[in-house]
């Protein structure tokens, strides 16, 4: 039998000022005023319906599937824009959760926030509701740049927002930086970096913008900087964070020492996590090696229905879709990938990816010891080829 990953929970907050034009989140500009009460209440029941169906919380003895109760490693409250939601709002919801499953001792609960200044300062109230780590989606210092991406914020209010987080003593605080923005220049970019590395955050999202579909800018698509000077950005932006101490552990995640992002670091590694809310997806391990992915209703009149059920579909993985959704995965992270990992979390052996293994080390894309699959630099420049070959050979 496996023993099931560590189990996190995701949170959807759907509800923006306004939609951004980048943006394919599942979000919803806001029309009128948040349903709170309703929208908590729902999350709660959601939270209870998963529980019970697929018996995460019952002792052990009266637990069809064999497996312990499960206790949450992280919650991560995303969006949208969760900080619309009041601070006793949230505490009511993580109260509700905490009656329901079990934290770990040193439980991570993030919040995104806007750092518009309104929302920056019920910090300091998301905290005592229990909030341990708040990201900050800032995109970018330069004002001109925020008003082509459509965010509500100014620099100021971004600058004023990194302080406070420091103010009252969170325990980590991460900052949102795009790269590769419209018309950007190499020393704009940099300029951008210099001023986020400056506030000092434990942790930094730093990725390049990209343009996704059922988005604005993809019907109306922008001028990008060409792929020399993105590649010249990265470089340099690299390098600036490097020697500021900031540790790449993800494709776009940087950290000072200690301050990786519990809830990113387990979806990445392939741990299970419930999702709650407006289109929220989740996966779910079982001892007999099974695993399931469910997204739920998604626009929020539906969720909020409550002739409706909150989930919308629930997927099996196939054995022969695992290696790749394993590896799409941990190959993001920049650690060596246990070999153990991958038998316990996909129920399967590791004769069944030795072949790819081989061809993908003959390319120069993986280094392999006796316990670890190491993605070389090589690798993470032909990522898709090389994940490519795992949906082909499982195919």
């Amino acid at each position: 039998m496996l023993n099931p990953p560590p189990l996190s929970l995701y949170i959807h907050i759907p509800w923006c000022v306004q939609k951004c034009p980048y943006c394919d989140f599942n979000s919803h500009a806001l029309k009128s005023g948040i349903p709170e009460q309703a929208y908590i209440d729902a999350l709660l029941e959601d939270l209870d319906q998963d529980l019970q169906r697929y018996q995460l919380s019952e002792p052990a003895a009266q637990n069809a599937s064999g497996q312990e109760p499960r206790t949450l490693h992280s919650i991560f409250i995303g969006g949208g824009t969760p900080s619309l939601i009041s601070p006793a709002a949230i505490k009511r919801l993580l109260d509700g959760v905490a009656a329901k499953l079990a934290f770990q001792p040193d439980i991570e609960i993030t919040m995104e926030a806007n750092p518009g200044t309104i929302e920056a300062g019920r910090f300091a109230q998301y905290q005592q509701a229990g909030v341990t780590r708040i990201s900050i989606g800032v995109q970018s210092f330069d004002n001109e740049k925020l008003v082509k991406l459509g965010r509500i914020h100014g620099s100021a209010e971004a600058v004023r927002a990194a302080h406070l987080a420091h103010q009252i003593g969170l325990k980590s605080f991460n900052l949102d930086l795009m790269h590769g923005l419209p018309g950007q220049t190499l020393s704009q970019a940099m300029t951008d970096l210099d001023q986020a590395i400056a506030l000092d955050p434990p942790h930094l999202s730093w990725y390049q913008l990209t343009i996704e579909p059922n988005t604005l800018f993809y019907s109306q698509p922008p001028r990008l900087p060409d792929d020399d000077l993105l590649w010249d950005i990265f470089e340099q932006g690299h390098q600036k964070l490097t020697q500021a101490g900031y540790i790449q552990y993800e494709i776009s995640g940087y950290a000072k020492p200690g301050f990786q992002c519990q809830h990113n670091l387990n979806y990445w590694r392939f741990g299970d996590y419930l999702g709650i809310g407006c289109g929220a997806h989740g996966k779910i391990s079982f001892p007999d090696g099974s695993i399931i992915r469910t997204t739920k209703v998604k626009h929020p009149k539906g969720y909020l229905n409550l002739l409706k059920p909150y989930l919308d579909q629930e997927t099996e993985v196939p054995a022969k879709d695992r290696p790749f959704e394993f590896f799409m995965n941990r190959f993001r992270l920049i650690e060596p990938c246990p070999k153990q990992d991958f038998a316990e979390m996909t129920g399967l052996p590791l004769t069944t990816v030795q072949p790819t293994i081989d061809w993908a080390k003959h390319q120069g894309f993986l280094d392999e010891t006796e316990q670890h699959w190491q993605i070389t630099e090589r690798g993470k420049l032909f990522l898709n080829d090389l994940l490519a070959e795992f949906m082909a050979d499982e195919g």
